[in-house]
Formats: C-alpha cells, sequence, structure tokens
C-alpha cells in the first residue's frame, strides 16, 4: 500500500502520477456514463412537457435528446479531467489571454459547448414539430396547417443558427456584435447577390404557401418528375416518385415551371388503340366497336364521356382507338378497372372471331410467263 502511495505521489512532467490517473478515471467515466446521465437529464426535461405526453413518448423523446446530450455530458467530463493537470511550467506555455494552445483549447471547448447546446434546441424545435404535427391531425383543415408547420420549424431553426452564431463571436471570440451587425447591413447588396438563386427559393415557398397550387400528399407532375409531395420546405419540395425515388425540386422550379396537379383531377383518363387484322370484315369490325362502347357504358368506374371509334388503316392493322376516363383518383382503382376492360375486349373480339393484328409485311411474287 505505501509502495502504491509513493509511485502515486511521483511527479512527470510537473504533475503527479495520480493526478494523471484521475484524468483517465474521468475520461472512462465519462464514456461509461453518457447514456446514462443523458436518460436521466432527458426524463427531467420530458416532466416538463408533460402535457404533452399523449402526442410523445418519453422513449421517442430521449432518442431526439440522447446525442445532443452525450456529447455535452462528454464534453463536461473532459474537462473536469483537463484541469487536474497542467502544462509544464519549462514550455514557457502562452497564458489563455494570448495567442497559443492554451487560447486555442480554451475557445475550442467553448464554440464546443454552444454548438452542444445549439443542437439542443434544434433538437427541441423537432420535438415541437412531432407535437403540432400530432395536434393537427385532430383538426379538420389538416393539409393547411401541416404546411405550414415546416415554414415555421425551418424558420425557428434558422433563428437559433444565427443567434448561437451571434453568441459564439461575441462571447468566444469577442467580436463587437453591433459593429458585425453594420458591417452586415452594408454588404447585404453583395450578399443578396451571391444568393440570388437561394433567395428566388425563398420567394418561391412564399408563392406555394399563398397560392397553394399543391399541397403534402398532391400527387403531381412537375417537368419529367412524377409523384407524391411529402415535404416543402424553405428552399425545396421533395417529392416521392412511383420508382420511391426521393427527388428534391428547387421551390423556382416548382413555381415557374408548367406543374399539372393531378391529385385535383375528378378523372383519369385511358386512351390506347387495338388493332385488328386486315381478314376483319366490316360487320365483325362494326360489332367489336359496338360491344366496346356498351362494355364501357355500363362499367361502374367509367364516366359517359368515352370515345370508341374504328380510326385509322394501320400499316398491317385495322385501327380501333379507344377512350374513357375512370372516375377515381386511386392510381391502384385506375389500373384495376383498365386491366377489367381489357380482358373483356380480348373477350369480344374472340367472340366476334377475329384477331389482333401485329407487325408484318406481306410478299407478293408476280408469275413470270
Amino acid at each position: 500500500m505505501d509502495e502504491i502511495i509513493s509511485f502515486a505521489g511521483q511527479t512527470w512532467y510537473d504533475n503527479y502520477i495520480w493526478q494523471y490517473g484521475l484524468f483517465l478515471l474521468l475520461i472512462i467515466a465519462g464514456l461509461i456514463s453518457k447514456k446514462f446521465f443523458s436518460k436521466l437529464i432527458s426524463f427531467f426535461l420530458f416532466k416538463l412537457f408533460r402535457k404533452y405526453k399523449e402526442y410523445i413518448e418519453a422513449d421517442a423523446f430521449y432518442r431526439l435528446l440522447q446525442k445532443p446530450l452525450s456529447f455535452i455530458l462528454m464534453l463536461i467530463f473532459i474537462y473536469l479531467a483537463f484541469i487536474q493537470i497542467s502544462f509544464p511550467e519549462y514550455w514557457e506555455m502562452a497564458p489563455k489571454e494570448e495567442f497559443g494552445i492554451n487560447m486555442i483549447l480554451k475557445r475550442l471547448f467553448s464554440v464546443l459547448l454552444i454548438c452542444s447546446i445549439i443542437w439542443i434546441f434544434l433538437r427541441l424545435a423537432d420535438f415541437m414539430s412531432v407535437i403540432m404535427i400530432k395536434r393537427a391531425e385532430q383538426k379538420e383543415n389538416i393539409l393547411g396547417i401541416k404546411q405550414i408547420i415546416p415554414f415555421f420549424v425551418d424558420g425557428t431553426k434558422i433563428i437559433i443558427i444565427i443567434f448561437g452564431l451571434f453568441f459564439i463571436l461575441g462571447s468566444v471570440f469577442d467580436v463587437n456584435i453591433s459593429t458585425l451587425v453594420a458591417g452586415i447591413g452594408i454588404g447585404g447588396l453583395a450578399l443578396a447577390l451571391a444568393a440570388k438563386e437561394s433567395l428566388e427559393n425563398l420567394v418561391g415557398s412564399f408563392t406555394i404557401f399563398l397560392d397553394k397550387p399543391f399541397v403534402v400528399g398532391d400527387f403531381v407532375k412537375v417537368g419529367d418528375v412524377l409523384g407524391v409531395v411529402e415535404k416543402i420546405g424553405f428552399r425545396s419540395t421533395r417529392i416521392r416518385t412511383l420508382e420511391k425515388s426521393y427527388v428534391t425540386l428547387p421551390n423556382k422550379k416548382m413555381v415557374d415551371q408548367e406543374l399539372d396537379n393531378l391529385s385535383l383531377r375528378t378523372y383519369r383518363r385511358a386512351m390506347f388503340n387495338i388493332g385488328l387484322t386486315y381478314s376483319t370484315n366490316t360487320n365483325q369490325v362494326q360489332a367489336i366497336v359496338s360491344d366496346i362502347k356498351k362494355l364501357i357504358e355500363d362499367h361502374t368506374n367509367t364516366s359517359e364521356d368515352y370515345k370508341v371509334y374504328f380510326t385509322e388503316f394501320g400499316a398491317s392493322s385495322l385501327d380501333i382507338m379507344i377512350l374513357f376516363f375512370v372516375d377515381t383518383m386511386d392510381w391502384g382503382v385506375y389500373l384495376e378497372t383498365k386491366q377489367e376492360i381489357n380482358f373483356k375486349i380480348m373477350e369480344i373480339v374472340k367472340k366476334h372471331k377475329a384477331d389482333f393484328a401485329f407487325p408484318s409485311t406481306s410478299v407478293y411474287i408476280e408469275k413470270q410467263t
């Protein structure tokens, strides 16, 4: 025991051995206990928002704050560990008030600490977003409210980040904030010109919000992109395509390009041609056209506005144009209806002893005499 005490009392680079041991112990304690303490702190924080517990569970709240809380707790343990030891005096390190390693470490710790606090506030903004969306689902105008929530949350996050940056510059780097704001005002024009496209996207987002050409959940077509709107942000709109890919389009493009909001259609259109062989006679063609008209007219999912006509003498077929509208906005119902009508058309053609044509070429050989 005396040997251990004697060893711990020895010095190495102007620090006792026990100080190095305490340094390592605090680092290890931080790594082991940060998860426990972060969960404990999030539990007490959740108590402050207990009136919202019907909208979000405590575990979900913890998952939001786990990483930033663990990070800030680890920073605290690292700080406590570093104050246990000091640089040797003969290294002649500059004091914390002068530029050098001491100042860099001090300011780095302060910046990381403030950034972790900003991170926590950003996660709290996400928490409020969840609460607002859950509450919006209980109201009638759910789409309108859900569309404005991302604007509010993103705007809040921007304000938090701006205030955080100003606080870092003022408290850590001793920057005169009043002078900085005045400088930003002078350089505002240059900044606006440099961020011209971003400003156009911002204006586009307000146009979308005020004019409401579409809302979250609408099925739209913009240029070659076809899909469901999942999120409308300050800068861009995110669309989930039929291939399940996630396309991000700038809001400027959403308002400048021709946009087809397919969710606002009253019907879905189906238009195609079928080709019969040239061996089909006039009576057969007339009977097939008549039966297809009756099929579409009697179907429960089609409208009265339909067209079935023998329109073309094709290169290898007698072409019948079929146009009808399905009374649904559901893509699945539309496909089911179209498939059902296609099967019936095949039966009609077979019933009248006709055949579908396919691309073919007839070769006539002239007999030589």
